[in-house]
């Protein structure tokens, strides 16, 4: 007929007699002791107990509202109330005041460990932490508790706090010789069931995930001698133990322990079946690895290519390399990530000489650049990757495709010196997302507002920790600042709306296709073959655009040799490009260095007179004394201008008389006029220049030129008339005579 059993009643009724007898333990009386419990209180708290003793759980509840008021720092109504929504099935509640009652009576490990199982129960493992922790500060001799924490953190697969829970026991007990040893025996001496094996098989996890296997295979050993006499130990930790002797060099003892795992029950254990495999790979035993994985090969569906990758490593290390490439193709069709099956497989493919399988295995799918190209991170599809691209330019390069070669490695080279370029400027951290520091956050924070007690201390790794932390900052911050801007906002009276897109897509920045380009020697020798074969296919600009990348990276690693070829390179190619400025570094370096080569200067005259943009090659490249003194009169700091004007066209009509008024001659001296704003003389100079014509003159050739390339010149490149027409037909258009600019451009430059 009554609410609470006899049990419950004399724990409700001894409650306080035993906070009582502790408390009598105590002499003297110290400072701060509290005062006699209120009569009031006590008889209360009574009659709240006989009326939970007979079922009447709303007066009791109503009484003992009326008792925390009263004295709120007192436990016993709280553990009275936990005891009431037990038995009213309210284990939310229940759990709420089990909470409070503990906070109240701190040192009492017989409620914290209640409170470990009922949280264990509604699967708060942060809470269950929480209270194990101070279950374990309350009772410390307690060596079941620390198990429990260790078990708790295996099952999170923290298995470094795990290793630390079983140091801390072996601290405990120093007189033992082995204190996991000792504690796990005990346990199975008292509690000789499955349930206590499933912590010898946590324990030997660990212990082999730390290669400790002599530790692991002892406390098998241990567990199947004190286990029920004529039963055998669970088949998982008989093949943990046939693991261990596999890693300890005794493969009879393992292959005995193997045994047990049949063909026709495979299916039924996978992962130990994989488990055996995979140690057996680790100490060279393919064949016998071999075995196991073909046990599953008949569901090898399941494992999305897994399996089949497994075996074909299989047969390529016992050169089957015929198998290896049958199941190298069954894996690379269900791999999501098969970029480096798919360079094993090309490499098989090669030595089997099927260059064209290799080429077809590496190159992208025919519907690459349709339909998967539109997937939302494009940088995981494997035909993206750089290790792929570099393999298949290495293929075309062996068989001499050298078009196919650069077309596959230069956007890789690009992009690679590009993003190293860019990112050795901006050295700031990123910016992370809200969405980011929202998912760290998590880490923190306890959703379950429901409960009296949330926000416990997570279980994680001191470093998540610390990153969480800053991360919530971040986001106060970020709060704070967006809060500002609506307030300033309002208080102008404008509509505000937040605009997070530029938090939400932070600037990052991405991993270059071929990371450490510059830090290998062999990446030196490819790119400067990279720039000779663009070179020879007369991807003139591409070429130098890789040279001008590599040598402007701080952190590249390339030798005082490597880069004299690269700047060789670039001067060689700066005179046949249109416009010579983007090698010009590279002449003018090659000139520097040496001063006394006729090869040197050669190269660097032939680029002034490649060049058909004789703007620049006035004011960049004329490296004579008028040049400098006509650049000086524009300047603000010069005293005598007029003086240094007429020195520089002293100079330029000097030259032109030595010329015999060449057309060159000419030229320089309108384009001196029309540098300083003299356009009227300018376009004088500017008329008898299109009353000449110049006939080409042969360029000279360098040494080690290809001779095929050098008369490739379209005609009439010595000729000055179209840019000294287009010049004019500027001083024209600024003076307002449209119609005879249009003129001059129509019969000097229009084709």
């Amino acid at each position: 007929m009554l609410g609470a059993s006899f049990e419950e009643i004399m724990e409700i009724m001894n409650y306080g007699m035993r906070k009582k007898l502790r408390k009598s333990k105590q002499r003297g009386r110290r400072k701060g002791s509290k005062k006699k419990a209120n009569p009031e209180v006590t008889r209360k708290l009574g009659d709240a107990t006989l009326h939970y003793a007979h079922g009447r759980f709303e007066e009791a509840i109503g009484l003992l509202n009326e008792v925390i008021l009263l004295a709120p720092n007192l436990s016993d109504p709280y553990h009275t109330l936990a005891l009431i929504y037990t038995a009213m099935n309210d284990e939310k509640r229940a759990l709420n005041f089990y909470m409070i009652a503990a906070h109240l009576t701190p040192k009492d490990a017989s409620l914290w460990k209640l409170l470990v199982t009922r949280s264990i129960e509604q699967g708060d493992k942060r809470q269950a932490n929480y209270c194990l922790n101070k279950a374990i500060i309350a009772d410390p001799e307690d060596i079941g508790l620390r198990f429990h924490r260790a078990s708790l953190y295996i099952e999170l697969g923290e298995y470094k706090k795990a290793a630390d829970s079983y140091e801390q026991i072996s601290r405990l007990r120093p007189d033992n010789i082995e204190v996991l040893t000792k504690a796990t025996q005990d346990n199975l001496r008292n509690h000789v069931n499955d349930a206590n094996l499933s912590v010898v098989d946590l324990l030997a996890s660990v212990l082999m995930e730390m290669s400790a296997y002599v530790k692991a295979l002892e406390h098998i050993e241990h567990a199947q001698q004190v286990y029920s006499t004529g039963q055998e130990i669970p088949l998982c930790l008989t093949i943990k133990a046939g693991v261990c002797h596999v890693h300890l060099g005794h493969l009879e003892k393992a292959e005995a322990h193997f045994s047990a795992l049949k063909p026709e029950n495979a299916s039924s254990h996978p992962d130990l079946v994989i488990d055996v495999a995979d140690s057996l790979v680790t100490v060279g035993q393919y064949e016998s690895a071999l075995k196991y994985y073909m046990m599953l090969e008949e569901d090898a569906n399941k494992y999305n290519g897994y399996l089949h990758l497994k075996i074909a490593r299989c047969y390529a290390s016992l050169t089957k390399r015929a198998l290896a490439i049958e199941y190298y193709y069954k894996a690379v069709k269900k791999l999501n990530d098969s970029v480096d099956a798919r360079l094993t497989l090309s490499s098989l493919l090669l030595e089997e000489d099927r260059d064209d399988e290799a080429i077809s295995v590496l190159s992208p799918p025919i519907e690459s650049e349709s339909a998967l190209d539109t997937e939302s991170d494009m940088s995981k599809l494997w035909w993206r990757s750089g290790k792929i691209k570099l393999k298949l330019s290495q293929i075309y390069k062996a068989k001499g495709s050298f078009d196919a070669y650069v077309d596959v490695l230069f956007p890789i080279i690009r992009e690679t010196l590009f993003l190293e370029t860019v990112q050795q400027k901006v050295k700031a951290r990123k910016r992370l997302s809200r969405g980011v520091l929202s998912e760290r956050v998590k880490v923190l924070d306890d959703h379950q507002t429901d409960n009296v007690f949330h926000g416990f201390r997570p279980v994680a790794s001191s470093a998540e920790l610390s990153k969480a932390s800053r991360a919530k900052r971040l986001l106060q911050k970020k709060a704070a600042v967006r809060e500002a801007k609506r307030a300033a906002a309002v208080a102008a009276g404008i509509d505000w709306k937040s605009d997070d897109s530029e938090d939400e897509s932070p600037q990052v920045f991405r991993e270059p296709p071929l990371p450490d380009l510059l830090k290998e020697e062999g990446n030196h020798v490819m790119i400067i073959d990279l720039c000779k074969s663009l070179s020879s296919l007369r991807r003139y600009w591409d070429a130098l655009e890789i040279i001008n990348l590599s040598l402007k990276l701080e952190c590249n690693t390339l030798s005082v040799q490597r880069k004299e070829e690269l700047r060789t390179l670039g001067a060689q190619i700066a005179y046949n490009i249109s416009d010579p400025a983007h090698g010009w570094d590279c002449v003018r370096y090659i000139v520097s260095r040496h001063p006394y080569s006729f090869s040197a200067w050669n190269c660097y005259y032939k680029g002034i007179l490649s060049s058909l943009a004789k703007n620049i090659q006035f004011t960049v490249f004329m490296p004579v004394l008028r040049t400098a003194l006509i650049n000086l009169v524009l300047g603000l700091r010069l005293q005598n201008k007029h003086q240094t004007l007429l020195q520089g066209l002293a100079f330029l009509y000097n030259n032109s008389r030595l010329c015999g008024d060449s057309q060159e001659a000419l030229y320089n001296i309108a384009r001196a006029y029309h540098h300083v704003g003299l356009v009227s003389l300018a376009a004088t100079f500017y008329e008898k220049v299109l009353a000449i014509r110049e006939k080409d003159y042969p360029i000279p050739v360098l040494p080690n030129e290809n001779q095929d390339h050098v008369d490739d010149k379209k005609p009439g490149y010595c000729d000055l008339r179209r840019e000294a027409a287009y010049n004019l037909h500027l001083i024209y258009k600024k003076s307002g005579a449209l119609d005879l600019a249009r003129q001059v451009l129509k019969d000097h430059v229009v084709l």
